[in-house]
C-alpha cells in the first residue's frame, strides 16, 4: 500500500478560482482503479494552505494516478492558480488498523 500525505500552498485570494479544478481532480481520481482514499483539505488556521492525502493499492495504481490526464489537467490549473511550497511525501505501508 502507498501512503500519500503533504500540503502545498495557494495564494488565498485564488482559492475560489481553483476550487473547480480541485473538485475535479478529486472526483476523478477517487474514481481510478486501486483508490482507496483521496483527499485535499484546507486547513483551519492557514488560509491557502491545502492538505493532501492519498492511499492507493500498490506503487503501479499510483504509477497509473500519476500518469492519468486528469493530473496533467490539475498540474497545469494549479501553476495557473499560484500554487507553491509543495511537499509531498510518500510512504509505504505493510497494513492498515484502525486507531
Amino acid at each position: 500500500m502507498i501512503v500519500i500525505a503533504g500540503y502545498y500552498r495557494f495564494p488565498p485570494e485564488q482559492l475560489a478560482a481553483v476550487q473547480p479544478a480541485m473538485s475535479t481532480m478529486i472526483e476523478a481520481s477517487r474514481a481510478e482503479q486501486g483508490c482507496i482514499h483521496y483527499a485535499f483539505s484546507h486547513d483551519v488556521i492557514e488560509p491557502g494552505l491545502i492538505r493532501v492525502s492519498e492511499c492507493w493499492v500498490d506503487q503501479a495504481a499510483f504509477d497509473a494516478h500519476a500518469a492519468s490526464a486528469h493530473m496533467a489537467k490539475w498540474r497545469a490549473a494549479g501553476a495557473a492558480h499560484g500554487i507553491h511550497d509543495r511537499t509531498i511525501t510518500a510512504y509505504e505501508a505493510a497494513a492498515a488498523r484502525p486507531l
